[in-house]
């Protein structure tokens, strides 16, 4: 466990080392102030934030304020009210469980082809492998002949070149024009059919293009360094536990490790009075109990705690149960082949804390040779 632990916590250190120094550094407290930021840090005031406390989606600094800024349409997360609620609701149901069964060969299918080079003792890339799976389910829940890889890339751009308008610090020049334009590219390969609606419905397109892709770049490559770190490979193989193991490595791993926020109304969370107005930086990975509490397939954490890497409330991610599914797919996949990591390079620039690349092999005797196939 140490030294999955030591090498996941390298996605975090080489990426955004000042942020989350601070977060380390007031983690103890479960809600922290600085300056006009509210800092969430504990199980319970995560929670309360995001089902007590009232919310401006449109501001600067949020994900609702940032699609708004990059995208002429309404999107999933800046929209108010019902309109807000039925697009949530379409979303959900093309996520739930007949839409994830949907999708699922699809991202089988890719899978099985670029795990090829393992049964032949070759090396394989999982974040070439993740990035062609989240595009290629991107295609497929959108209904766009879009090339997946292509769709993949541009998602990531656009989310990397925003990233700046979600985390505290200064902005380099020329952040909102090149996030603009990477959105601009991304919108142009999901654009479905003109007539009314068309803008908005681009927009949303795009923006759980990115949401999805992103996410999912993230997520599988990181599991699956915490499983061949950390011998899980037994309990991936398993029916019974992988489904545990799912849930434990997606808390961990927090895909979406920080939620920014802003509060439409003032109140007090956990002993620290909130203004309206104030930033509120929602620590997932925090509140979930990813650092200090590693995954535990046989012992796991309370589905209310694992749970909360996803959200909470009206504010929980549509998009949780496509994300276990994938997840499970994949370890059932590399499970038999019980692959140890070769090299793994940190993605500086991406959104989301990542590998850039995560170059696996077999484990002698999890493989055949070409000459015995």
């Amino acid at each position: 466990m140490t030294r999955a632990r030591r090498r996941d916590r390298r996605v975090y250190t080489r990426s955004h080392p000042v942020l989350f120094a601070l977060l380390a550094a007031t983690r103890r407290r479960a809600v922290a102030r600085i300056g006009g930021a509210v800092l969430v840090h504990g199980t319970e005031p995560y929670r309360q934030a995001l089902t007590r406390i009232p919310l401006d989606r449109t501001a600067a600094g949020t994900t609702g304020g940032a699609a708004r800024e990059l995208s002429t349409g309404g999107t999933l997360f800046d929209q108010e009210g019902t309109g807000h609620r039925s697009t949530r609701r379409a979303v959900a149901d093309d996520l739930g469980a007949a839409g994830v069964e949907r999708l699922r060969p699809v991202w089988q299918d890719v899978l099985t082809r670029r795990l090829v080079p393992l049964a032949e003792g070759r090396d394989v890339d999982l974040v070439l492998l993740a990035r062609e799976l989240a595009g290629a389910t991107v295609c497929a829940l959108l209904g766009t002949a879009g090339d997946p890889e292509g769709v993949a890339k541009a998602a990531a751009e656009a989310a990397a070149a925003a990233v700046r308008d979600h985390l505290p610090g200064p902005r380099p020049p020329g952040t909102a024009r090149a996030a603009a334009a990477a959105t601009a590219r991304l919108e142009a390969l999901l654009a479905p059919a003109g007539g009314p609606g068309a803008e908005a419905d681009t927009a949303l397109r795009a923006m759980l293009a990115v949401a999805a892709v992103n996410t999912t770049v993230a997520a599988l490559p990181r599991a699956a360094a915490w499983c061949a770190d950390a011998r899980l490979w037994d309990q991936a193989a398993d029916d019974r536990l992988r489904p545990a193991l799912v849930s434990e490595l997606l808390r961990v791993i927090a895909p979406s490790p920080l939620l920014p926020r802003v509060a439409a109304a003032s109140t007090d969370l956990g002993g620290c009075p909130v203004r309206a107005g104030d930033r509120l930086i929602l620590v997932a990975r925090h509140a979930a109990r990813a650092h200090g509490e590693p995954p535990d397939a046989r012992h796991p954490a309370p589905p209310a705690v694992a749970h909360l890497v996803f959200g909470a409330g009206t504010h929980t991610c549509p998009g949780a149960r496509l994300a276990r599914a994938q997840l499970d797919d994949t370890l059932a996949a590399l499970a038999s082949h019980r692959p140890t990591v070769l090299r793994a390079r940190v993605d500086r620039g991406a959104a989301l804390p990542g590998w850039r690349s995560l170059t696996v092999r077999a484990t002698e005797g999890h493989h055949r040779s070409p000459g015995n196939q």
